[in-house]
Parts: structure tokens; C-alpha cells; sequence
């Protein structure tokens, strides 16, 4: 997968996730330094897209989900990027206590098994929709702000 703003900031919160639930000095390290290169990583993201450096083409990187829409609706998301960036953080962490639960599904109740996997699921597609939303709406602040064009038309629309 080629690397976006959305994709970015979605690593970067799993590592954070990780840090928080970690304890072993090893690998504390280890996610450090994943944290600091993922950070600069964002950061020469951004400035590539501002800069020119970056074609608008390679902004975004649609996941183009392929899914039954009936029954698997997730509330719409809107906002500033940072406000979707904020989502993105809630939904992995509800994602990763989710995840834990399948660590040991023999635990689960029966009656509880496929509401779990049902919610891994739907915040999976919740994510998803973060990080393209993140992607998209970086794609039109640097059409607009930084090559000033209301869109992108020449180049492939996201």
C-alpha cells in the first residue's frame, strides 16, 4: 500500500497504543524510534505535498472496500483533519480492546461471540473511512490552499 497522510497517522496511533500498553523496556525502545520515524515520516509527508515534491495523484490511496452495505452501516464521520485524526485514535482503541478479546475467543460467551466479531468488523470499516476521509480532505487543502485551485481537476479526483 502506498503511503498517505491517512495511513501515517493511522500507524502512528497503533504505536502510541502500543507504548501505552507495553511495559518492557526492549520494546519501548523499539516503538520510540518507530514513533520518532513514523513522526518525521508525517512530517515530510505534509511538506512533499506542499511543496510540489509530491503530485496530488499520491495523496490519497482509496481503500475501496468491498462490503454488504446493508447491515454494516457506521456513522458518518465529518470535520477538520484533525478532528478526523481524533476519530481515527478512538476507533483504534476501541478496536484494540476489541482485537484483545479474540486473543482468547474461548473466553467469550457463546452469546457474546458474534456481536464481538461483528464490532471488529464495523470499527475495521470505521477506520478504513478515517483514513481515506483523512486523505481526502489533506488532497483538497492542497489543491486549494497550497496550488490554489478549488479542485484537483486535472489530476485524478480521490
Amino acid at each position: 500500500m502506498a503511503e498517505t497522510l491517512g495511513s501515517l497517522c493511522d500507524k502512528l496511533t497503533v504505536v502510541k497504543l502500543k507504548v501505552w500498553h507495553n511495559s518492557d523496556p526492549v520494546r519501548l525502545e523499539s516503538l520510540s524510534i518507530q514513533e520518532t520515524r513514523l513522526q518525521n515520516e508525517i512530517n515530510e509527508f505534509v511538506d512533499g505535498a506542499v511543496t510540489g515534491r509530491i503530485s496530488p495523484d499520491d495523496l490519497t490511496f482509496a481503500s475501496n472496500k468491498i462490503y454488504n452495505e446493508k447491515g454494516n452501516a457506521i456513522a458518518e464521520i465529518d470535520g477538520t483533519i484533525g478532528d478526523v485524526f481524533s476519530k481515527l485514535a478512538e476507533v483504534n482503541c476501541k478496536l484494540w480492546h476489541e482485537q484483545e478479546k479474540v486473543y482468547e475467543f474461548e473466553k467469550v460467551p457463546a452469546e457474546s461471540k458474534d456481536r464481538v466479531v461483528k464490532s471488529l468488523a464495523l470499527l475495521n470499516l470505521e477506520r478504513t473511512k478515517c483514513i481515506d476521509l483523512i486523505d481526502k480532505k489533506f488532497y483538497a487543502k492542497v489543491c486549494d490552499k497550497v496550488l490554489g485551485m478549488n479542485t484537483c481537476s486535472e489530476f485524478s479526483n480521490p
